[in-house]
C-alpha cells in the first residue's frame, strides 16, 4: 500500500483528526510501520474504543512509552505552529517538521541544600526532571545526567562539608564504616514512595562524592527498552552462557533484567541473581527468585557463585563478570547444566570472547577455548545512541549467536574470523554493530555523526 493509501485508510478508521495527525507523524519518523498503524486503527474502529491511537500502539507493543511521549510533544509543537499566524501565509501540511532538540537543563532547586534529608529532595527532583543519574561532587556543582548528557543542577560549587553531611545522612552504620575504612561503598538506596537508586559513595581529594542511578520500580520489557523482541529467544536456552556487554551506561543491566523477567514469567525454575548492588527487584512469578547482594549477603561474586552451585539453581544471573575466579566458576556452571546470564564491560562480541579467554593463564588456554566453544550461547553487545529527532536514546546492537561454525573458530583460536560470520549471519539472527548503526542512520533514528562516535570502523559510515 502506498503512503497516500495508508493515510486515506487511516482517515476512515481513526476517531479524529488528532489521531490522523499522530499516525502521520509516527510514520514520518519511522517509529511504526504502515501495517502496524493500520492494525491499531482497525482495532480502534472495530472495538469502538475511546482510547487514543498512541495508547493502542503502546498496548500492542508497536511503540514504546518513551516514543509515545516524544511523538506527542512533536504533535503539540506542530499544531501550535500551524495555528500561529505567519507573514508567509498558511503552512504546508505535507510532512510534519523535524522537532527541535529539547533542552536538558533541569529546573532550579526550590530548597536549601544544608537542610535535613536534602539528598532525598534532590533525588525526587532528579526523577521529576527525567534524569537517569544524580551526581553529588564536593567542591563542584551538582549535576544530572539526562539522555546520556551531564548538565548542572546548581551552578554553585557544593561545600565539601555539606556534601559529606548529605551522603552520610542516608548511609546505615555498616555502609558508613565501609566508606570510612575502604574509601568507597556500593549500595542500593530506597526512597519510600519515590524510587530506588543504585548508588556509590567514595572519597576523593576534595571530599565525599556520590552517584545515584535511578532504577524503575518494575523490571523492564524488551519493548520498553526499544530492543527487538527476537532477543527473547535467548531465554529459551536451558544451559549455557548468554553475555550482555557494552561500555558503562549502555543499558546492560536493564537488558539482563528484561531477560530475567521473561524467564521468571514463563518458566518454573529456581533463579539466583548475584548483584552489587541489587538493582531491579524481581518478585517471584512462575519461578522462585532469590537475589543476593555482594556485601550484605555474600563476600564476593565468586563466593556467591560457588555457593549457588550447591543451591539447586536452574538459572544464575551475574551482575558483572569481574575476575578470573568469577569467570571460571560461571563457565563451570554453564558447562554443568545451568543457564548463566551475565554482563561484561567489553565493546563487541569478538573482544568479549577474547576477554574471557585472556584472563586465563597460557597453560589453560586450550581447555578454556574448548569450554567456551561448547558453553557460550550468545553475545549481545549494545550502545545507547542519542536520537536525531528529539530527546532520548536508541539501542544499537551487535548480536553473535554461537553456532557450530563460531564454536569451531573459538576452539581453533581464530576468533578474528568471527567478524565474517557476523557479516553473513543475518539469517541466524546475527548482526554487526556497524550494520546496526548504518540501519539506524538509514531509517532516520540517529545522525551519521553520532553513529561514527560509536562505530568500530567509523570511516565506513562516513560516506
Amino acid at each position: 500500500m502506498t503512503r497516500a493509501g495508508a493515510f486515506n485508510t487511516l482517515a476512515v478508521m481513526t476517531s479524529g483528526s488528532d489521531d490522523l495527525l499522530f499516525g502521520r507523524i509516527a510514520l514520518h519518523y519511522k517509529l511504526v510501520t504502515r501495517e502496524q498503524l493500520l492494525a491499531a486503527a482497525e482495532w480502534q474502529a472495530r472495538e469502538g474504543s475511546a482510547k487514543r491511537l498512541g495508547e493502542i500502539l503502546v498496548e500492542k507493543g508497536y511503540l514504546t512509552p518513551q516514543h509515545l511521549e516524544q511523538l506527542l510533544a512533536v504533535q503539540r509543537d506542530y499544531v501550535a505552529k500551524q495555528q500561529a499566524p505567519t507573514a508567509a501565509g498558511p503552512q504546508s501540511t505535507a510532512e510534519p517538521p523535524a522537532p527541535a532538540p529539547a533542552s536538558t537543563a533541569p529546573a532550579r532547586l526550590d530548597f536549601q541544600l544544608g537542610t535535613p534529608r536534602a539528598l532525598d529532595r534532590l533525588l525526587e527532583h532528579a526523577l521529576r526532571s527525567g534524569a537517569s543519574d544524580l551526581h553529588v561532587h564536593s567542591a563542584s556543582s551538582l549535576k544530572l545526567r539526562t539522555h546520556g548528557a551531564l548538565s548542572d543542577l546548581d551552578p554553585e560549587p557544593l561545600d565539601p562539608r555539606t556534601a559529606e553531611q548529605m551522603v552520610m545522612e542516608i548511609l546505615d552504620p555498616e555502609q558508613a564504616e565501609s566508606l570510612r575504612t575502604r574509601g568507597q561503598v556500593d549500595f542500593a538506596y530506597t526512597l519510600p514512595g519515590v524510587g530506588r537508586f543504585r548508588s556509590n559513595a567514595y572519597r576523593q581529594q576534595r571530599g565525599v562524592d556520590a552517584v545515584f542511578r535511578a532504577i524503575p520500580p518494575q523490571p523492564p520489557t524488551l519493548e520498553q527498552l526499544g530492543l527487538p523482541t527476537s532477543l527473547a529467544r535467548f531465554a529459551n536456552f536451558h544451559q549455557g552462557m548468554v553475555l550482555i556487554t557494552g561500555p558503562a551506561g549502555s543499558g546492560k543491566s536493564s537488558t539482563l533484567a528484561a531477560l530475567v523477567n521473561i524467564l521468571n514469567a514463563e518458566r518454573r525454575d529456581h533463579i539466583i541473581t548475584i548483584e552489587d548492588p541489587i538493582e531491579y527487584l524481581h518478585p517471584s512469578k512462575q519461578c522462585v527468585v532469590n537475589q543476593r547482594q555482594v556485601g550484605p549477603h555474600t563476600g564476593s561474586f565468586a563466593r556467591a557463585l560457588r555457593a549457588a552451585l550447591r543451591e539447586d539453581p536452574d538459572i544464575i544471573a551475574i551482575g558483572e563478570l569481574r575476575d578470573l575466579e568469577t569467570i571460571s566458576l560461571a563457565l563451570t556452571a554453564a558447562e554443568t547444566g545451568h543457564l548463566v546470564l551475565a554482563t561484561l564491560h567489553t565493546n563487541n562480541a569478538i573482544r568479549t570472547i577474547n576477554r574471557i579467554l585472556g584472563v586465563f593463564p597460557p597453560s589453560q588456554q586450550d581447555q578454556i577455548r574448548t569450554m567456551v566453544s561448547e558453553s557460550l550461547r550468545a553475545v549481545v553487545s549494545q550502545r545507547l545512541v542519542p536520537v536525531a529527532y528529539g530527546t532520548g536514546r536508541v539501542p544499537a546492537l551487535e548480536i553473535l549467536v554461537v553456532n557450530k561454525a563460531v564454536g569451531n573458530l573459538i576452539r581453533d583460536n581464530k576468533t578474528f574470523q568471527i567478524k565474517s560470520v557476523l557479516q553473513t549471519g543475518s539469517s541466524h539472527g546475527m548482526c554487526l554493530l556497524d550494520h546496526s548503526l548504518a540501519e539506524l542512520i538509514r531509517t532516520g533514528y540517529i545522525s551519521r555523526e553520532e553513529a561514527m562516535k560509536h562505530a568500530d570502523e567509523p570511516q565506513k559510515l562516513a560516506g
